[in-house]
């Protein structure tokens, strides 16, 4: 064989070995900007290690028997409505289905296609149809171990017909593939099935990191981060900004909310009530008002460093450990000062261990409620208010909490 023929043989084998790498390698549906969160694991393992177990991780994710807290198996896999409505939870192979009945006769059949939320409270679940995305009228409610009628749906019969924007998803998945037409006069969104990114990854609140990660793999010896944004080095309100996109209620955004990087201006995106006050309409809501009811708070005003991360690593889920919270009160409010807590009604040391329970107690949503099966009136949700203050609540020897 001649020579320059076997350079040329060599050369295409390479060129298709090459090209059939780029092509295993799946890039980020978000775009080249991105580099996914492996590429994040090698250099931040022990922050993506946390990061797995955190209720970011698991702000969404495929609807599947692992993934979906509630019962399919009789007779707790069913909701009854008053009047002889029924919906049943229902396995077919690896499929889930919510199947409504009236009067034993099957009515409407809608498939788990998504589930939103970790399920520490609730889960809420989205089927996919014709091209949309809807709400199913049957949630989960973890306080009450139960199927429950979802959030502000009739209380007499299933409705299949709520219909999930995509604003939804960019509070509760990283990237979600959807075109926007309009109807006449009326826009709609249509999405292409299976093309979500579920939950919040490294990039959904650092940024793109493709350059950011190659420098880094050519420069290894480099430790300070380049090409990316310094969480740290942000203004105060650049930082609460960041946690206010979706932790700030319900709003209709101005610009997709997927396009906000940090140190982006949240006033560019959602209008947030920068004046917040923490009165009756700054309530509890399970989608957010932590952002008003926090920057309400005297602490918060009085302070000039005091944001979100100060207690709360993003990484990881402390929720479960009170006193990593109390700890951050009491690096400001240390005992033996003038800004320790002034209670007579506990020891010192006991005073220390009720810093988050007696400031930012836990309170009913006025704003959500769920309907368990077989319950006569709606539950509400329980939060824990962002609004930091001397509440009128006393507190027994033991630690519980009475109502004044």
């Amino acid at each position: 064989m001649p020579k320059r023929l076997l350079y040329l043989l060599t050369l295409l084998v390479l060129l298709v070995t090459i090209l059939s790498q780029c092509v295993g390698t799946n890039p980020d549906p978000r775009g080249p900007a991105y580099a996914g969160d492996d590429a994040c694991k090698s250099c931040h393992r022990p922050e993506f290690e946390k990061h797995r177990g955190s209720a970011h991780f698991f702000a969404s994710a495929r609807a599947d028997e692992h993934s979906v807290l509630g019962s399919f198996i009789a007779p707790a896999n069913q909701f009854s409505f008053p009047g002889g409505a029924t919906v049943q939870m229902v396995k077919e192979g690896s499929q889930l289905y919510q199947q409504a009945y009236r009067d034993g006769r099957p009515m409407e059949k809608a498939n788990f296609a998504v589930t939103m939320g970790q399920g520490r409270k609730a889960q809420t679940y989205l089927s996919y149809k014709e091209k949309k995305y809807y709400q199913l009228p049957i949630s989960y409610f973890t306080q009450v171990h139960s199927w429950a009628n979802s959030p502000g749906f009739p209380a007499t019969q299933p409705y299949f017909g709520r219909v999930v924007p995509a604003d939804c998803f960019s509070c509760h998945s990283s990237y979600v593939k959807y075109e926007t037409a309009f109807e006449g006069m009326r826009q709609v969104e249509t999405f292409a099935e299976n093309e979500v990114m579920y939950g919040i990854n490294c990039e959904r609140c650092h940024g793109p990191a493709r350059e950011h990660a190659d420098f880094h793999t050519n420069h290894p010896k480099e430790k300070s981060a380049q090409h990316i944004a310094r969480i740290g080095a942000l203004t105060r309100q650049q930082q609460v900004d960041m946690c206010a996109v979706c932790h700030a209620g319900l709003k209709t955004p101005q610009r997709s909310l997927f396009a906000f990087r940090p140190g982006d201006k949240l006033s560019d995106f959602i209008m947030a009530d920068y004046l917040a006050t923490g009165s009756e309409r700054h309530s509890n809501d399970v989608h957010g008002n932590q952002y008003q009811l926090l920057t309400a708070s005297k602490c918060y005003r009085a302070s000039n460093q005091l944001t979100c991360n100060t207690c709360h690593n993003p990484h990881e889920d402390n929720r479960s450990n009170l006193q990593t919270y109390n700890y951050q009160c009491l690096s400001c409010h240390q005992p033996a000062t003038a800004k320790f807590c002034t209670s007579k009604e506990m020891a010192p040391e006991l005073l220390q261990q009720q810093c988050v329970n007696c400031h930012m107690p836990v309170q009913p949503s006025r704003v959500i409620t769920l309907l368990p099966d077989g319950k006569p009136q709606p539950v509400a949700d329980s939060l824990r208010s962002h609004l930091i203050k001397v509440y009128r609540q006393a507190i027994s020897p033991a630690g519980t909490h009475t109502s004044p």
